[in-house]
């Protein structure tokens, strides 16, 4: 049943019914058009203005490019050119990064922020463009996905068609609203449905920067709030579950759902997740596609799948193993001119079984080829090293090499290699030999973005990685890869 007369959007000292929503966005949208915006920029914190600011850029007919407050100035000042940003709203600490340009002080959704006129200059992009979502991919340099409001009003509908069983009533947005995912499954999806968009700032919620959790934080605010339905990052769930292990916890029974993505789950941490009363459900998409196309959900769950097909999506594979997706596609690349196939070929290896269930087996570019001549997929190995409770991180290498290495990240920085090494035999014991790992080091530095190891929504930067530790490997460093696809973007 759809949930009546709920506020539509909950922050900070402030409780807005629908219709408080709507007149905030209409007269932020007439601020836009008096303005000539043609193309606007958000850096902004979580809270209620950047839902203001998304919904008004589309009430009024104007491109959205919203950055991830984690972005550096120079990856910021390479999305306004790319996009040809004419307008920027954002906190006015972070204007700081652009000198002697002309601003206006305005309140938003009661918070001051600085509208900020830039000298953007037109740019090809296709013309039903109403977003441009950057995602880091595997390269420094942002690349822009141009999506129309029809995927994304699809593949929102699909979403609360999916979850009405579960009448969620409230949705707490605990990654950055500048992340598609979070975007349209945390705000765009439940203001449909009639759900209240909580939307407290990110220190509120325990993330800091892109990578830094604090669980205890994190659960501090779902007791406060007490939503329905979140969606994690794998090492977040990680983070949490270990965190409520350790204080013989679990989850609050408000929580009907948590939807996880952006890399590898694995069933154990779902197993280990529900122990503690998460309700985990693992998924998959990929920004090309509008985001999230399949999900676990309860009556249609699957250990190691990703669950169904949303309503939206249509997934197939390809001879050779690809997974192939239809249905939400994108209008383009930002600066591409060509028109995106009508199946769109998303990079990742997988299978479908008889139910209709997904499972993602791992990149197809990443397929290593051992010195003996067998095929392994890394992400297949780094699930089952990282389902040991003392390890946080891995990522395996090998191509071309007698057995694979592995650069792992502990728990604890004091773990000793003892418990290390212990706990990779471990994950070595349920592969077969050629899968197995056969030498491991600490890594030097954390898998996030700030180390540049990772992107955004935690995808291991494998070149990056491989050339920080090389000597340590005692293998040649790999050579950049390009690429933008993700679980749950």
């Amino acid at each position: 049943m759809r949930p009546l007369a709920l506020p539509a959007l909950e922050g900070p000292g402030l409780i807005w019914s629908r219709f408080e929503l709507d007149a905030a966005v209409s007269d932020l949208a007439a601020t836009l058009i008096t303005r000539g915006t043609r193309v606007l920029a958000t850096w902004m914190d979580n809270g209620p203005a950047w839902v203001v600011a998304d919904l008004a850029a589309h009430a009024a007919g104007i491109v959205h490019v919203p950055l991830p407050v984690f972005f550096t100035p120079q990856q910021v000042a390479h999305v306004l050119q790319a996009a040809g940003v004419d307008t920027l709203l954002a906190d006015p600490a972070g204007t700081a990064v652009l000198p002697q340009v002309p601003q206006q002080a305005c309140r938003v959704a009661g918070r001051p922020l600085a509208l900020v006129g830039l000298a953007g200059r037109p740019v090809p992009m296709p013309p039903s463009t109403s977003k441009i979502t950057f995602t880091s991919g595997t390269t420094g340099a942002p690349k822009g996905v141009c999506l129309d409001d029809r995927a994304m009003q699809a593949a929102a509908a699909g979403l609360v068609a999916a979850l009405e069983p579960l009448a969620i009533r409230s949705h707490l947005c605990v990654l950055p609203l500048a992340v598609l995912l979070e975007n349209l499954a945390g705000v765009l999806a439940p203001l449909a449905h009639g759900a209240t968009v909580v939307v407290p700032p990110l220190a509120e919620v325990g993330l800091t920067g892109s990578s830094a959790f604090e669980a205890a934080q994190f659960h501090h605010a779902l007791l406060r709030y007490r939503p329905n339905s979140v969606i994690l990052l794998p090492q977040m769930l990680r983070a949490w579950t270990g965190w409520l292990r350790h204080h013989g916890m679990s989850a609050p029974g408000c929580l009907k759902i948590v939807a996880v993505g952006g890399a590898a789950v694995g069933a154990p941490l779902v197993q280990a997740a529900r122990e503690r009363g998460i309700p985990a459900f693992e998924g998959y998409g990929l920004s090309e596609g509008a985001s999230v196309q399949t999900l676990n959900l309860p009556g249609a769950d699957r250990a190691g799948s990703v669950g169904r097909p949303l309503p939206h999506a249509r997934l197939r594979v390809a001879p050779d193993g690809e997974i192939e997706v239809t249905g939400t596609l994108m209008a383009g690349y930002l600066g591409d001119g060509a028109a995106p196939p009508a199946w769109w070929s998303t990079g990742d290896l997988g299978r479908i079984d008889a139910d209709g269930f997904v499972y993602v087996e791992g990149r197809k570019r990443n397929v290593l080829i051992t010195g003996f001549g067998r095929n392994v997929s890394p992400e297949w190995v780094e699930t089952a090293l990282r389902s040991q409770e003392v390890l946080l991180q891995a990522v395996v290498f090998g191509d071309g090499q007698p057995a694979l290495s592995a650069v792992v990240w502990p728990l604890s920085a004091t773990l000793p290699d003892a418990e290390i090494d212990a706990a990779v035999q471990a994950a070595n014991a349920g592969l077969p030999d050629y899968a197995r790992v056969g030498r491991w080091v600490r890594a030097r530095a954390a898998f996030d973005a700030r180390s540049g190891l990772a992107t955004a929504n935690g995808r291991p930067q494998r070149a990056a990685i491989l050339s920080l530790h090389a000597d340590a490997l005692g293998i040649a460093p790999a050579a950049p890869q390009k690429g933008n696809h993700a679980l749950l973007p």
